[in-house]
């Protein structure tokens, strides 16, 4: 199995600068990979022989990019695998050995991040796993279990509970849970703050924060009256925070736009 769909190291350098990035993976044989225990920022490690069962779990929307060694069959098997899958999926021209070559960086890799949340989610636990692989940690996996389950569950897989009282990710006072992940990841972002008004109005039953905040709201009911499953509910709503996290940062390009030409 084959595929002359490739990427360029630069062509890449250039679509992980855009939003949203594509997903990397990273294809390596087990034991190449045990030799050379670093990756491509942001991507995400997946055995070759589970790449199938990981095109399923893949946002449809988003291209992928698969990388190998030096971008021989190992990578062009994947990236066949996955568009047959009909995903938008390219391997990268001469692997990591040409990543490197032309000045790309890595970065050593640690195991994904865990978290746990209650089961059934509409705004906060969709929006916050949304925060976590776009901005945190692109390869976390996240947990719905029932509510009275959340703790024992964090305890017991060690996962990081999140949008339940009494820790660290949770409301407090007129903030919501998203307001807690982006400050205590630091992540200051005039976007991401400006999301976060749209959240937390929908969240927090303050509508008039935003004029995108009952629409967020209504949009969250209808999801989860579609998906039983709530990782299919997942899924699917980090396409409507990608689309609200473009339109809050280029509502403020045009916003600093018509300021330069008014001053």
């Amino acid at each position: 199995m084959t595929t002359d769909a490739a990427i360029s190291p630069l062509e890449l350098k250039q679509r992980l600068a855009a939003f949203p990035p594509p997903a990397v993976l990273d294809v390596r044989r087990q034991s190449a990979f045990d030799a050379d225990p670093q990756t491509i920022p942001g991507g995400v490690r997946c055995a070759p022989d589970r790449v199938a069962a990981l095109a399923s779990e893949l946002e449809p929307w988003r291209p992928v990019v698969a990388y190998c060694v030096r971008g021989h069959e190992v990578g062009r098997d994947a990236a066949a695998l996955l568009r047959s899958h009909g995903l938008d999926a390219f391997h990268l021209e001469g692997g990591l050995e040409a990543w490197r070559d032309a000045g790309g960086a890595t970065t050593p890799w640690h195991r994904s991040t865990r978290w746990v949340t209650r089961a059934r989610p509409k705004i906060d636990r969709i929006a916050c796993p949304w925060l976590i692989r776009r901005f945190i940690d692109p390869a976390a996996e996240i947990f719905y279990v029932p509510s009275g389950e959340v703790r024992a569950f964090a305890e017991s897989e060690a996962a990081t509970p999140f949008d339940v009282p009494d820790v660290r990710y949770t409301h407090a006072g007129s903030d919501c849970s998203f307001d807690a992940f982006l400050r205590l990841h630091g992540l200051d972002d005039p976007a991401l703050r400006d999301l976060a008004t749209v959240v937390r109005g929908a969240d927090t039953s303050s509508l008039h924060l935003a004029a995108e905040s009952a629409g967020l709201l209504a949009v969250s009911r209808g999801l989860s009256a579609l998906f039983a499953d709530d990782h299919a509910m997942l899924k699917w709503g980090m396409l409507v925070y990608d689309a609200l996290y473009v339109a809050c940062r280029d509502a403020l390009a045009a916003n600093r736009a018509r300021t330069a030409v008014g001053a």
